[in-house]
């Protein structure tokens, strides 16, 4: 990509008259200089967001495939719930290893190289997937897909920061995540085709497919990272995101990820599977989780525009505190269908674009050297959290535990993240989004 022109950082002192750390004041410089501070972008920085849009429906895919064939691969192997639990975290296992060791290669190699490579990966796991003799090596196969979508995923978010303007850096943000939704709902929806007619292993041979489709689009319209400023720290440096000026961005930013994905992955892996044991039939339960990635592509459509305007940190947490509040709504309501019609909705839009959230204020923490290592670790325990949601959920499952019990209990994750979000510097989020562009 052509060299683009460089303009004055902004917000280099202070945010709404409140200071701002110097890491956070370095980092939003780097990303100020990264990008054009204008409202308009080129027709190569819309193309690359796109393709962005298009590898996020993959990792939407992916994470909900193994909730909409639980059904089947349970029927077939005669799973118990903790085994069931098992195969659901091992794909974020796959995830996480992939966002802590494979993603943070960017720093030094290039996130353009390690966003093929990881696709590559997930076009194997899936295709191998579909494959699988028995539940231990489903589950091997679903770790080796996660690293791939690890790899995508951090650096597509960082991608994203970095080619969007300035005026529209979250919103391109939230729509990036929207692709999370698009990838789930439309995939749910082909998948519920697929499997109720040749079974559940075709889901996973469409994944493969879909992923295979992705290789020579992101190779001709996917371009590398913008020009980079000098950083201070050495390059993809763990060191680095403990500095003095960054240790308590970082900390607390880890710990949100990892209780606001608990929550997440809870909700969206294990609702069609709750809502089956509750009474559901099989394909009404595949509905329930094609209902909440329909509502996170609504939520994060409408946020992307609200985020300009609205600090993004604040932003998170009402979506959180919300989201909290409409778990156990949802859980009650499995009997009443249009209530739990339009809770599921709604809960789909708020936690979706929470999540959205983190992606658009995680990057703008870090200067660029440091910006695929700092997003791949958040997300990466993240995947933590969201490895033993679904592993205590299975366990307790068997332990005889009710829809109602466990979102009530998991409803909690959602509020200590808004609670770390709350502890961090005020105004990390209006330094990026409410602040006009200058230039």
């Amino acid at each position: 990509m052509s060299q683009k022109p460089q303009y004055p950082a902004r917000d280099t002192g202070a945010v709404g008259g409140r200071p701002v750390s110097p890491g956070v004041t370095s980092s939003m410089a780097a990303m100020s200089a990264a990008a054009p501070s204008t409202g308009a972008m080129s027709t190569r920085q819309i193309a690359a967001i796109a393709v962005c849009v298009g590898l996020n429906m993959l990792d939407g895919f992916d994470v909900l495939v193994m909730s909409f064939t639980a059904a089947g691969v349970s029927a077939e192997w005669k799973l118990s719930g903790a085994e069931l639990g098992m195969l659901l975290s091992a794909g974020l296992v796959g995830m996480a290893l992939g966002s802590l060791f494979l993603a943070p290669r960017a720093d030094r190699f290039g996130r353009r190289s390690i966003v093929m490579t990881s696709v590559l990966i997930v076009t194997v796991g899936m295709l191998l997937s579909g494959m699988a003799r028995s539940y231990v090596e489903l589950g091997a196969l679903r770790v080796l897909t996660g690293v791939g979508i690890g790899g995508i995923l951090a650096n597509a978010t960082v991608l994203v920061a970095e080619h969007a303007s300035g005026t529209w850096r979250n919103t391109a943000s939230y729509l990036y995540t929207s692709g999370y939704s698009i990838g789930g709902t439309l995939g749910g929806a082909v998948a519920a085709l697929l499997i109720a007619r040749f079974g559940w292993r075709s889901a996973f041979e469409f994944g493969a497919i879909a992923s295979f489709a992705m290789l020579p689009i992101a190779y001709w319209r996917l371009p590398e990272s913008l020009s980079k400023v000098e950083a201070s720290a050495p390059r993809g440096s763990m060191r680095g995101l403990f500095a003095p000026d960054l240790a308590r961005s970082t900390g607390l930013i880890w710990i949100a990820f990892f209780f606001m994905m608990a929550g997440y992955y809870f909700v969206f892996s294990w609702t069609p599977k709750l809502l089956t044991a509750s009474g559901l039939t099989a394909q009404q339960g595949i509905t329930s989780g094609v209902l909440l990635s329909l509502g996170g592509i609504f939520g994060t459509v409408i946020f992307a525009f609200i985020a300009r305007v609205i600090e993004v940190r604040r932003l998170i947490t009402f979506c959180l505190i919300v989201a909290s509040a409409l778990m156990g709504v949802f859980a009650l309501s499995t009997h009443l269908p249009l209530v739990g019609l339009m809770a599921g909705v709604a809960l789909g839009a708020m936690s979706t674009s929470a999540m959205a959230g983190f992606y658009a204020l995680t990057p703008a923490l870090y200067i660029p050297d440091l910006r695929a290592t700092g997003m791949g670790w958040g997300i990466g325990i993240g995947r933590i959290g969201a490895i033993l949601a679904p592993l205590a959920t299975g366990a307790l499952v068997d332990r005889g535990w009710h829809s109602v019990e466990l979102y009530s209990a998991f409803a909690g994750t959602f509020l200590i993240a808004a609670l770390a979000l709350g502890a961090m510097v005020p105004g990390v989020g209006r330094s990026i989004s409410a602040a006009p562009a200058r230039g």
